[in-house]
């Protein structure tokens, strides 16, 4: 029994030793463990929300750690929210708003809490039902007749051929979204070097501003006022528009949208003119682009829109008070603008205004394809049509129209000391072989040199349509990607037309 207690005894003391030994030892020789305790987070995707005037709604993502959040807001009676409350993960909370019958626009604070963590704030703004948006037109100058004396006829007299930065900074999404580079200066170097000395600069704003306030970005403003430089340095005349830009304005010249309309087109005029104002007479503003217009009432309203432009602009001072501007006829179509276009708005500074219309006899310079009710022209003018392909020969939009349309708008406008800008023209390169091509690409020369020498002797002044994109169907005069020479024969014709 003792020798058996005694055996006990030491193999206790064995064991505590070897757990002594353990407990002892050094870091190295232990286990290693995390003993950091886990950070807590509360996010959310965005801390602010814009809301227009009517009731509507905008989605939140919370994403946490922590075992339980809720939302609280610091004035329920107009803003609700959904959920409530909830826990770790990513959840989506909806931001309700009610309509804002009132003229000011409101805010609110949704916080987001935990017991963990800091509170979380988003702020909520809706705009007011009337007067839409502020007035930017917040800082108004003396009027600078610096720079500025040309009246548009002298102007008209001074600009000879226009090019077209198309699909670039009107580009929905961004200005490389449809595929061409950033515009640099080399770029309007060569278009300078190759005889143009205008530029045209179809511009998005809607996309770049704040959707309650109407609030261009800075970074946007800045951005156009660059390339509009690049022009100017190289002595170009320039136009910077409201583009397509959505069809807020061009798919809307209706009367249930005519004020809320009105109230854009002045807010974002007011940010360009007073952003563009130091700019001497060779940058023109244009008020839209292609406006949708099919009658005597939705011209009316389109109208409206052009006193609202010029209204805008007028009332940010300095140069902007003598600045040339630029009113769209409806559709830009030339026998619309001929028809329906009887009154133009009301300009309190004289010999200032010019008209816009564009030029592009459909079934020869834009149809990629035959439809069922037409096919497309593949040759133009007197001594360019096919002896063989008769489908494509047509002969309509000819020579004799080029001067009946072009004589329209020196009868209406140009007699009258109302210059015409043909803002865009051109013709695409069809996907033809051999002979069919050689005598289509000769139909396009002369087409181009056509419209420019008429448009010269009627008293317009054209402006070339460049895309940027390259191959069949397409109308590019340059490669944007080397900053090249593309269509040397379009070119030349272009340059042609001139003479």
């Amino acid at each position: 029994m003792k020798k058996t207690i005694k055996n006990y005894l030491l193999s206790t003391i064995l064991c505590l030793s070897t757990i002594s030994f353990w407990a002892c030892s050094s870091d190295k020789d232990m286990p290693e463990e995390d003993t950091d305790p886990v950070v807590k987070t509360l996010t959310v995707d965005v801390n602010k929300v814009d809301l227009d005037s009517k009731a509507g709604s905008a989605n939140v993502i919370v994403a946490t750690n922590t075992t339980a959040w809720s939302v609280s807001t610091s004035d329920a009676s107009w803003i609700k929210f959904t959920p409530g409350t909830g826990v770790a993960g990513r959840t989506t909370v909806t931001i309700t708003a009610l309509e804002n019958t009132s003229s000011v626009t409101r805010t609110a604070d949704i916080t987001i809490s935990s017991a963990d963590v800091a509170p979380v704030k988003i702020t909520v703004s809706q705009a007011g039902t009337t007067g839409l948006y502020p007035n930017y037109n917040t800082n108004p100058i003396a009027a600078d007749a610096t720079g500025m004396s040309s009246t548009a006829v002298q102007l008209a007299a001074k600009m000879k051929l226009g090019w077209n930065i198309g699909n670039t900074l009107e580009a929905t999404g961004s200005e490389t979204a449809w595929g061409n580079p950033k515009v640099t200066k080399a770029l309007v170097d060569l278009v300078k070097a190759n005889g143009f000395n205008a530029i045209r600069i179809p511009c998005s704003w809607n996309q770049y501003a704040n959707g309650a306030t109407a609030k261009i970005t800075d970074t946007w403003l800045a951005r156009v006022k660059e390339v509009v430089k690049y022009c100017t340095d190289n002595d170009m005349y320039v136009i910077v528009n409201i583009h397509w830009d959505g069809g807020w304005l061009e798919e809307n010249c209706i009367e249930s949208k005519k004020e809320a309309n009105n109230a854009k087109q002045k807010a974002f005029w007011e940010q360009i003119a007073t952003n563009l104002r130091d700019f001497d007479e060779h940058l023109l503003f244009a008020s839209a682009n292609e406006p949708h217009v099919d009658d005597a009432t939705e011209m009316g309203v389109l109208n409206s829109y052009h006193q609202t432009f010029i209204d805008a602009v007028r009332s940010t001072g300095g140069k902007n008070a003598y600045r040339t501007l630029i009113v769209q006829g409806p559709a830009t179509d030339i026998e619309k603008t001929a028809k329906l276009m009887t009154t133009l708005p009301t300009d309190k500074v004289a010999n200032r205004m010019m008209a816009e219309v564009h030029f592009y006899p459909y079934q020869f310079t834009l149809m990629a394809k035959d439809e069922d009710w037409g096919k497309m022209f593949y040759y133009w003018g007197a001594g360019n049509h096919s002896t063989t392909d008769t489908a494509h020969n047509p002969t309509w939009g000819e020579e004799a129209f080029v001067n009946e349309v072009f004589l329209s708008m020196k009868t209406k406008f140009v007699d009258k000391g109302i210059p015409v800008i043909l803002g865009e023209f051109g013709a695409i390169r069809r996907d033809l072989t051999g002979d069919a091509l050689a005598l289509h690409l000769k139909s396009r020369a002369a087409f181009l040199k056509y419209v420019v020498k008429q448009s010269k002797a009627n008293g317009l002044i054209p402006f070339y349509w460049d895309a940027g994109n390259l191959g069949t169907n397409t109308m590019s005069l340059f490669d944007r990607s080397n900053n090249t020479v593309y269509d040397l024969q379009a070119l030349t014709a272009l340059q042609d037309g001139l003479k």
